[in-house]
C-alpha cells in the first residue's frame, strides 16, 4: 500500500476532532516545513504533521501564506469550493498531478480578511487559482478530509519587518477560530544537494542554519531571525532564495507575542533540509 493510502486508512479510523470554541482560546499561529509531493512517501512525518493537527482544536477556517506563491499587491486564492488545485511541481508520479483537495467555500473567511486589514489595502481575488503544493499538500496530510474553507494569501514582500506587521494584522483572526499558517522550509538550497536519499545526512550548512534557527527561536529574538541574511550560518546556501524562510514572519506576526519562545513541533531532516515547524501562541 502507498504510504499516503495507508495514512488515510489510519486517520479514517481516528476518534472525531472536536471544532474549536471560543472557550478554547485564540488558536496558535503556525510555521510548517511542508515538502512536495514525497511528504506523501514519508509515514513519519505524515504522522507527525496529523498528531499536531490534532493536538489543536479542528479550525473554522484556515489562512495560509505559502512560499510559492509570491505576488503584490495582496492577492488571495478563490473562495469558490473544490476550485482546483495548482499542480506547481514536475517530474513526480502520476497519481499526484489526480491529487485534489476540494475544500469548502471561503468567502467568509475572505470577509473576514478584509475586516482586519486597512482600508487602504488592496486585495485581489483570483478566482480560478486554487491552492498551490506549499498549501494543499501539508493540508491534506494535516486536515485529510477537507471539510475547512481554506484561503491562500500570497507573500508580497519579504520584508521581515512588514510581514511581522502583516502578521500582526491577522492576530485577531485566531481569536475566531482562524488557523494562520506560513508555509516553507527551514532549508531549502535544494541546488546545493548530492545525495537525495529521504534520510539523507545534512549538509553542514543545513544543519549550521537549523541549528541557529532553532537556538534564535527559542530565545524569541526576532532582531536576530530578522537578520538572516548576513547573520545565519550557511547562507546563501541553505536559501539561495529567501521565500521558503520568510513565511515564518507572517507565523511570528500573528502570535500575541512574537518574542516569546515558540514550540517545536517537528524537527530532523528530510533529503538533508532541515524540516522544523513550530507553532507560536
Amino acid at each position: 500500500m502507498h504510504p499516503f493510502d495507508a495514512h488515510v486508512v489510519k486517520t479514517a479510523a481516528a476518534d472525531p476532532h472536536p471544532l474549536w470554541t471560543p472557550d478554547d482560546g485564540p488558536l496558535p499561529s503556525l510555521y510548517l516545513s511542508h515538502g512536495a509531493p514525497p511528504l506523501f512517501e514519508d509515514a513519519t512525518w505524515m504522522d507527525q504533521l496529523f498528531a499536531w493537527a490534532r493536538s489543536l482544536p479542528k479550525p473554522k477556517a484556515i489562512l495560509i501564506v505559502s512560499a510559492h506563491w509570491e505576488m503584490a499587491p495582496l492577492s488571495v486564492s478563490s473562495t469558490q469550493a473544490n476550485t482546483t488545485p495548482v499542480y506547481d511541481f514536475g517530474g513526480f508520479d502520476p497519481r499526484y498531478y489526480r491529487m485534489r483537495y476540494d475544500t469548502p467555500d471561503s468567502s467568509d473567511l475572505a470577509s473576514l480578511l478584509l475586516s482586519v486589514l486597512p482600508d487602504t489595502e488592496t486585495v485581489y481575488e483570483h478566482r480560478e487559482r486554487g491552492l498551490d503544493h506549499g498549501a494543499w499538500v501539508p493540508l491534506k496530510v494535516m486536515y485529510p478530509d477537507a471539510d475547512i474553507p481554506v484561503l491562500q494569501m500570497s507573500i508580497p514582500t519579504h520584508d521581515p519587518s512588514r510581514l511581522l506587521a502583516l502578521g500582526e494584522r491577522l492576530r485577531p483572526l485566531r481569536e475566531q477560530g482562524v488557523l494562520v499558517i506560513g508555509s516553507g522550509f527551514m532549508t531549502h538550497g535544494l541546488r546545493y544537494l548530492t545525495d537525495y536519499s529521504l534520510d539523507a545526512k545534512a549538509p553542514g550548512w543545513s544543519a549550521e542554519f537549523d541549528a541557529w534557527a532553532a537556538d534564535a527561536l527559542a530565545r524569541g529574538d526576532v532582531d536576530e531571525l530578522a537578520a538572516f541574511r548576513n547573520h545565519a550560518p550557511g547562507m546563501p546556501y541553505a536559501h539561495p532564495t529567501v521565500e521558503h524562510f520568510t513565511p515564518l514572519f507572517v507565523a511570528l506576526g500573528a502570535a500575541a507575542n512574537p518574542e516569546a519562545p515558540v514550540t517545536t513541533t517537528v524537527d530532523g531532516f528530510f533529503l538533508g533540509l532541515a524540516k522544523r515547524s513550530f507553532q507560536a501562541a
